[in-house]
């Protein structure tokens, strides 16, 4: 189960994601967390408290940061833990959503 956090600042709208990012997050991903982005500019997604992403959830995020892009919302992600991050880079996710999507640290 996925929760999350909103918080709005002047130039961003900060999400926290805490919980799994899989099947059950169709309906608060679309019916949620996609209107709750959808009117901003630049939208940032901790992922600092997500320890698990299954094929369906990288279908969502893949459709999430779609859907972004196509209204011309700037949205990135951080905070991603490494065994999720090795996940992504043997799917090539950053290759499929964009690799400027993902804010790695140096």
């Amino acid at each position: 189960m996925l929760e999350f956090e909103k918080i709005k600042t002047q130039r961003l709208l900060f999400v926290k994601c805490k919980g799994d990012l899989d099947i059950e997050c169709e309906e608060i991903v679309h019916e949620e967390l996609i209107p709750a982005m959808i009117h901003e500019k630049n939208v940032r997604v901790d992922f600092s408290n997500v320890h698990f992403v299954d094929s369906s959830g990288m279908g969502l995020l893949i459709s999430l940061v779609k859907t972004l892009k196509d209204k011309d919302i700037n949205i990135t992600i951080q905070n991603i833990n490494d065994d999720i991050l090795e996940v992504f880079d043997l799917l090539q996710i950053p290759q499929i959503i964009g690799s400027d999507v993902l804010l790695l640290e140096s």
